[in-house]
């Protein structure tokens, strides 16, 4: 019998088991379904997620219902954003809860929510979008049904490295919440119950533009009273930590149908000085645990009154701290004297009437003070503001008394005794004579060091005052690297640029004895895309400031710019939108004059450039061997010895380094040489002709006055046709060459007959006829290749052709009238003669004599063909002589 029922016990525990495993596969879809159905039909906006998984046996007798890939897509007004999204979200619920209908209400018992993003936005019209539910125009039956779909039941809740943003454009408000953990744990079924926290995150809160909190690090482990029927929240036991300030809370906060009562008081749980370094982050104020201190400080405040769409909870926070001090074990000197009297407070409710007091802020290192004073009303509109700041402070002491980042190096001594007051209307509307400043400032021995900086910046005076209406840099002398400057001017809006992210509007004049603009490059720091190790990269680049609205007259005598040395700079910069506009400048260079006129932009994400270059009287030799523009433009240049003066305009991008990107430059060129000679070892080019053409002495060749003009585009240059002169041979050029010195040339010369070699001269001598030594052949050279490694090839057929062609014309001529002469010369003799002295012999001989010359056809073509035999025979020698005795009529 107790067989049977073992056997009995164990197929039905089998069963069971069973069940429990292939349940969940029936109900997936099914559970997927209903939580889809029940969410969607209740709220404007989509939930959805990629997949749902049921288990009866992870968290028996509980269902363990897990959705991963969660999202919460916004329909208008905010189509396409997502409210919430999170990795995974885990529910747990009664087994029974499983088989409810879709109408029926769902009791979930803990939820854990994991890795989400929740994003909260009120635009201007102060739509929000978390407003997603349903219009309410069903009876209040089906209402009521719609809101009881889920109840919430919970023992147990978790939210894990989650991140919450709420923006308000209507205000200007934003708080952020990153990488919260919280938790709560309690019978949330009840009417009446106690719910323990904790919560961990980073807290950010600015409003119009102010931070107030940077990513300070909050946490709160609190014991909250729930009353559900009240909808009242009560704190009981709770230690809250900013940073590593302690605060405790007491009061209630209760939600009624039309607003919210707040009555929340919170304090520090003691008066130590410590709880002042606590507010600061850990790792600007680094282990309080140790310091020294003396005096107290205490937080204490109030939040009280209703909440609603026009009010806010009356409020009183006030910060104080008596005769205090502190030091840090490993640092020389202390802080003594602080003194902090603070209020920030509201007393009516409207959020316009909220008001901060500063009645004293003072604190000293040794003998330096420090003191400020302030009143701040109507923050929240028209701020307006009253504030005094007097005091002496060696900077170098501010390190030795707190810990300071290592890379800053402060040193210098500073004094300020200025009084300011204005409204925030007037800086945003520009009407700078509603404000009033009053007062100096004054920086010695200033030094700054920066890793965002190439070089420490070293003050050695400045001196600022400031009047009503400007602010007058009377004086200011730095050093940075090898740059030293001078400065002075105004400023016209130094409060719209402090606190209305305006621009700086002024003018100064700078001096500078050297100036390097190298000191103001600053290196990239890159990470190796492996991650294995970090490298820097020797990128260096300028960004002109976008804040900048000003005009600066400078005068420099060096200026250094790469491996050019500029001197007697003398010009105005005009800054403004990123953009550095350059107008008469003027420097010595080269062993001559520049001028440039143009101007510099950072504005986009690649730096632009448009110029117009002036050089008078440069030396070709220096220019080519500095600029590298001056190599792509004219390459041949480079081997010329003597002075240009130049014209260009030119515009295109610049590289990380300021200097121009030779595949974006487009322009025009135009030169003229003035004394010049040619070094044959620095062109190959030249070297190449003089060897094809033996004549071609480049030593003799003379360019002065010589004017070219070329332009240039898409990483090629075109020179159009010029004319110079070897000697008495004309030499015609035009063509083009790219940027990689790629040669396409061609250069016709008119060369005289005198140069063809001693055949030729002996041909023309027999000829004895003086205007053949006018006589010129036309060369073709078509040059091509490298610049380092050019190709020349010589076309003298053509020309040889019609000299030959010429020659045997001229013979002819001359043969003919040469006939002509003696036929007359015969006739008049014969016509002279006395005709009784028998007519008929004499007819005979002029028949004969006019034959020999004019008549005999067959005789006459023998003759002329015998001249042009000759001719050509002599012409042969002409290549010889052009081509220094080579026999091939062309040469490569």
């Amino acid at each position: 019998m107790k067989r049977k029922l073992l056997k009995i016990a164990g197929i039905v525990l089998l069963i069971l088991v069973g069940l429990l495993v292939a349940l969940p596969l029936f109900l997936e879809g099914k559970i997927a379904e209903i939580i889809k159905n029940k969410v969607n039909n209740n709220i404007n906006a989509t939930l959805d997620f990629d997949g749902a998984s049921l288990s009866l046996l992870k968290n028996f007798p509980n269902a363990h219902v897990e959705l991963k890939g969660i999202s919460l897509v916004n329909k208008a007004p905010f189509e396409g954003d997502t409210l919430f999204a999170s990795d995974q979200i885990e529910l747990q619920m009664g087994i029974s809860e499983l088989f409810k209908s879709a109408e029926e209400p769902i009791a979930i018992k803990s939820l854990i929510i994991d890795r989400a993003k929740l994003n909260i936005l009120v635009d201007e019209e102060e739509r929000a979008n978390y407003d997603i539910g349903k219009n309410e125009d069903s009876n209040s039956e089906t209402s009521t049904q719609e809101t009881e779909n889920f109840t919430l039941a919970l023992n147990s809740y978790e939210i894990k490295d989650t991140d919450i943003v709420y923006h308000d454009l209507t205000t200007g408000m934003r708080l952020s919440l990153s990488e919260m953990n919280h938790s709560g744990t309690g019978d949330l079924s009840l009417d009446n119950s106690e719910l323990k926290t904790l919560t961990d995150a980073r807290v950010s809160f600015e409003m119009d533009s102010t931070k107030y909190l940077n990513n300070h690090k909050v946490f709160l482990d609190a014991l909250i009273g729930i009353d559900l029927k009240e909808n009242k929240y009560t704190f009981m036991e709770n230690k809250a930590m900013v940073n590593q300030l302690a605060l405790v809370f007491d009061g209630f906060i209760q939600v009624n149908e039309a607003d919210q009562l707040v009555d929340v008081t919170f304090k520090t749980p003691s008066s130590d000085f410590k709880n002042f370094l606590a507010v600061i982050p850990e790792a600007y104020a680094k282990n309080i645990e140790e310091v020294q201190t003396t005096g107290n400080f205490e937080v204490a405040g109030q939040f009280k009154g209703i909440v609603d769409e026009e009010h806010i909870p009356a409020f009183e926070i006030r910060i104080n701290s008596e005769n205090a001090s502190f030091k840090y074990p490993e640092l020389p000197r202390s802080v003594k004297n602080v003194h902090i009297d603070t209020e920030i407070a509201n007393t009516t409710g409207l959020a316009e009437d909220t008001y901060v007091n500063i009645d004293r802020l003072s604190f000293s290192i040794d003998q330096d003070r420090f003191n400020l004073n302030a009143k701040l009303r109507d923050v929240t509109e028209n701020t307006k503001v009253n504030a005094h700041i007097d005091g002496k402070i060696n900077l170098a002491h501010l390190s030795q008394a707190y810990p300071m980042p290592e890379d800053y190096g402060l040193k210098g001594i500073l004094t300020a005794d200025a009084t300011t007051a204005f409204d925030m209307a007037s800086l945003d509307n520009k009407q700078y004579g509603n404000t009033k400043t009053e007062g100096n400032l004054a920086l010695q021995g200033f030094e700054y060091k920066s890793e965002e900086l190439k070089h420490p910046v070293a003050i050695n005076s400045a001196s600022v005052d400031f009047t009503p209406d400007k602010v007058v840099l009377k004086t200011f002398e730095a050093q940075t690297g090898e740059t030293d400057f001078k400065a002075y001017g105004t400023l016209t809006n130094l409060l719209g640029f402090l606190f209305n992210n305006e621009n700086v509007e002024g003018s100064f004049v700078l001096n500078s004895n050297t100036f390097g603009l190298n000191d103001f490059m600053v290196e990239e720091t890159a990470e190796d895309v492996s991650g294995e190790e970090t490298s820097t990269t020797m990128e260096e680049q300028i960004r002109i400031p976008s804040f900048l609205d000003c005009t600066i007259d400078a005068t420099a005598n060096t200026v250094v710019y790469d491996n050019i040395n500029l001197r007697n700079v003398k010009g105005r910069l005009i800054i403004k939108d990123e953009t550095a506009k350059v107008v008469g400048l003027q420097s010595d260079l080269f062993g001559g004059v520049l001028g440039v006129n143009g101007s510099v932009s950072t504005k986009e994400d690649v730096a632009t450039f448009d110029m117009d270059l002036g050089m008078q009287n440069f030396n070709i030799g220096d220019s080519f061997a500095s600029l590298e523009l001056f190599k792509a433009l004219a390459p041949l240049a480079s081997a010329l010895q003597g002075k240009l003066n130049s014209d260009v305009k030119i515009s295109g991008n610049l590289k990380e380094d300021f200097t121009p990107n030779l595949s974006t430059i487009s322009g025009d060129l135009l030169a003229e040489l003035l004394s010049t000679k040619v070094d044959a070892q620095k062109a190959p080019l030249m070297s190449k002709l003089t060897g094809e053409l033996g004549f071609l002495k480049t030593n003799d060749l003379d360019l002065s006055g010589l004017k070219t003009a070329l332009s240039f585009d898409n990483g090629a240059v075109k020179v159009k046709p010029f004319s110079l002169n070897f000697k008495d041979i004309a030499i015609n050029v035009d063509g083009s060459h790219t940027f990689d010195q790629q040669l396409q040339y061609n250069a016709t010369l008119d060369v005289p007959a005198k140069y063809l070699g001693s055949e030729v001269n002996s041909l023309i001598a027999k000829l004895d006829d003086s205007d053949l030594e006018n006589l010129t052949i036309p060369v073709t050279a078509n040059i091509g290749g490298n610049y380092t490694n050019p190709t020349v090839k010589t076309d003298l057929s053509s020309g040889v052709s019609k000299l030959t062609n010429q020659l045997v014309e001229i013979q002819k001529q001359k043969l003919v009238n040469q006939g002509k002469d003696k036929a007359k010369d015969l006739i008049g003799e014969v016509l002279k003669s006395n005709e009784k002295d028998s007519i008929e012999t004499q007819s005979g001989g002029i028949q004969e004599t006019l034959g020999g010359l004019l008549g005999g056809k067959e005789d006459t073509k023998d003759s002329t063909k015998t001249e042009e035999d000759a001719v050509k025979s002599a012409t042969k020698s002409i290549l010889g002589g052009l081509l220094g005795k080579k026999k091939k009529d062309s040469v490569k």
